[in-house]
């Protein structure tokens, strides 16, 4: 029975070769896991700073318990916000320590340059194009590097002097509205795409409808052309054609994953997820709390990792809270607008175990009209955000750039994020809301009533969790290196070391991942890039979510396979050793961060570790033991 059938608004405001090197190349690795961080204002990419110039739509709050349709104009902020600062003598993270670069004067020759050298106590490294350039390196005791500089300044065969610094690739999107998205910026979105995009993640959007087909009088998105869009379903009309009627969808699906780097219209926060329409609410934006519940139920059944909800309304129904409860025992985060009221958070934002989200503006002050108060987890840009959508009514190829406000605006920049935090490996969807949240920026005396835990850091928190994954594997590669070395050891004396390259490259291949450094070098934007950087346990991954969290990659299957098979091949022992202890070690850190999720529980889960860490172990130190 539908009972209670209250309406529900989408919440939108409209308008390596010997051991030493080995160890060296992975002791530089780590050192830039631990501390290399661009040299730009913490959240804030330089290339997209600058906002949108004009006025804003929002609701003005409603007189009845219906969230209604009722707009006023809302002054936005006018001040700029603060880009990036370039750093030319003061100390930025992308230093090399300890050295300087000098351009001397062009009409020195190589007793100038002695001698030049000579007068300062440094010890000149020629550059490629020394012989035409007259640039030099060199090194300076720690703590005088200033006062060097400060000398070579004043020095008249001296052009300038400055410290030596490493540059890295960037990835910046040719699409021609990424100019207006002040939105991306503000969250550090490029940043984020060096290290995820989102893929094998899976984004509900249960609202009007996306434009993600060719159906009768409906046309897929031209700026979605290259995003896939799953099957979903049409609670509206009871079919699997949920086309977009309204507009409001599809807008808040560009957020998420609008197709990226296309030269096309805008950027999506999570370009490489898939999204799946599920339409709940009709052509003028309306829904019930039992479509909603449907819909949600149908996404988390359906294959949804993620589901977003920009829509609410007053009534805290328990038809939708089970649903929620329902969608959480799937492993699905689900992420919902705070409202546009002013005041409380309606629901299902305010709902347990849903990510609340308020909007804040291009200075990260909460919106006028965005709702606040208990039940708002973290603030998002909501205010002005360009996206790709429909126009009447999806009709006669009509689609439009608006800058729309609301917090249905601001919630799918949360979705997006958890989508790309959700395919680096963290499929629990506590530890999922945890990452967004430990890394949110805080606002100098914000009211966590308006703000939660702060304003979104996606860069931030797809860095840390990279971080915490590598180094937990690397240390649990070397810990369990050193047992099963010790261990062959004891078995047979004569059993070869494990520093070799048979054994560290399959090792690094299944623990960390073979170049799991690489997303500090080339943006991770490139397939083949983010296939090297994965350890071989979560290539499944860029299949599914849903697949990865039965490990079918991460066990002692594999490696007791090929020693059945290889265990005569004398020179493949090592390899297979590696392998095994890698494998160890990725189980172990899923034993240790608890990010993990699985279908048959926790408790089964680390079991299932447990054994397969001892299994691998195992078989790491038979192949090493042996030596005939």
């Amino acid at each position: 029975m539908r009972t209670h059938a209250v309406s529900v608004r989408a919440h939108r405001a409209s308008s390596f070769g010997s051991p030493a090197l080995i160890a060296a190349l992975i002791a530089t690795a780590v050192a830039s896991v631990a501390g290399v961080a661009r040299a730009e204002r913490p959240g804030q990419d330089a290339s997209l700073m600058e906002p949108p110039r004009g006025s804003g739509l929002e609701p003005r709050v409603p007189s009845s318990d219906l969230l209604g349709v009722l707009f006023e104009p809302a002054a936005l902020a006018t001040e700029r916000p603060m880009g990036f600062e370039h750093a030319e003598l003061g100390e930025t993270d992308y230093d090399v320590p300890g050295q300087i670069v000098i351009d001397a004067r062009d009409d020195l020759d190589a007793s100038d340059l002695l001698s030049l050298a000579s007068d300062f106590g440094l010890q000149f490294a020629p550059t490629d194009l020394e012989p035409s350039t007259r640039i030099e390196i060199a090194s300076v005791p720690a703590g005088s590097m200033e006062a060097v500089l400060e000398r070579l300044s004043r020095d008249k065969r001296v052009e300038y002097a400055e410290p030596l610094a490493r540059v890295r690739a960037f990835f910046v999107p040719n699409d021609p509205r990424i100019s207006e998205q002040w939105h991306l910026g503000r969250i550090g979105a490029t940043r984020a795409w060096d290290f995820a995009v989102g893929r094998g993640v899976t984004v509900a959007v249960v609202d009007t409808g996306i434009a993600c087909e060719d159906h009768g009088p409906f046309m897929k998105g031209t700026d979605l052309a290259t995003t896939e869009c799953v099957e979903g379903w049409n609670f509206v009309e009871g079919n699997v054609h949920a086309n977009d009627d309204q507009g409001h969808g599809t807008h808040v699906a560009g957020t998420i994953a609008q197709s990226t780097n296309n030269a096309i219209g805008a950027a999506g926060v999570a370009f490489g997820a898939r999204l799946m329409p599920v339409k709940v609410l009709n052509g003028d934006g309306w829904g019930t709390t039992t479509d909603v519940a449907d819909g949600i139920r149908w996404a988390a059944d359906h294959g949804a990792h993620i589901i977003n909800l920009s829509l609410g309304g007053p009534r805290n129904s328990k038809v939708l809270q089970a649903a929620v409860d329902h969608a959480r025992s799937r492993g699905a985060v689900v992420v919902a607008a705070a409202g546009n009221t002013g005041g409380s958070v309606q629901f299902p934002g305010a709902s347990k175990d849903v990510i609340g989200v308020s909007a804040t503006d291009a200075n990260d002050k909460i919106a006028r009209f965005s709702s606040r108060g208990e039940g708002v987890d973290i603030a998002a840009p909501g205010v002005k955000v360009v996206q790709q959508t429909v126009c009447e009514k999806g009709l006669n190829k009509c689609e439009q750039y608006p800058g729309w406000s609301g917090t249905s605006m601001a919630s799918p920049h949360v979705a997006g994020a958890a989508a790309l935090v959700m395919s680096l490996g963290v499929t629990e969807p506590a530890a999922v809301e945890e990452a967004l949240r430990a890394n949110a920026r805080q606002v100098e005396g914000a009211d966590v009533r308006h703000y939660g835990a702060g304003v979104l850091q996606a860069a931030d928190a797809v860095m840390a969790v990279t971080k915490q994954h590598v180094l937990a594997r690397l240390v649990a590669l070397f810990a369990l290196t050193f047992l099963v070395a010790r261990g062959a050891r004891k078995k047979n004396p004569e059993a070869k070391s494990p520093f070799r390259l048979a054994y560290l490259l399959p090792a690094l291949a299944a623990g960390p991942g073979l170049f799991f450094f690489a997303p500090w070098i080339l943006p991770r934007v490139s397939l083949p890039v983010d296939v090297l950087a994965r350890p071989l346990a979560d290539l499944d991954l860029l299949v599914g979510v849903s697949l990865h969290r039965f490990l079918p990659l991460a066990n002692a299957l594999v490696p007791f396979t090929l020693t059945a098979i290889f265990f005569g091949v004398k020179r493949l022992r090592p390899v297979i050793a590696g392998l095994s202890a890698g494998t160890a070690a990725y189980l172990t850190s899923l034993i240790v961060l608890g990010d993990a999720a699985s279908p048959f529980g926790k408790f089964a889960f680390l079991a299932w570790c447990a054994v397969n860490v001892f299994l691998c172990a195992w078989i790491a130190r038979v192949n090493l033991a042996e030596t005939r």
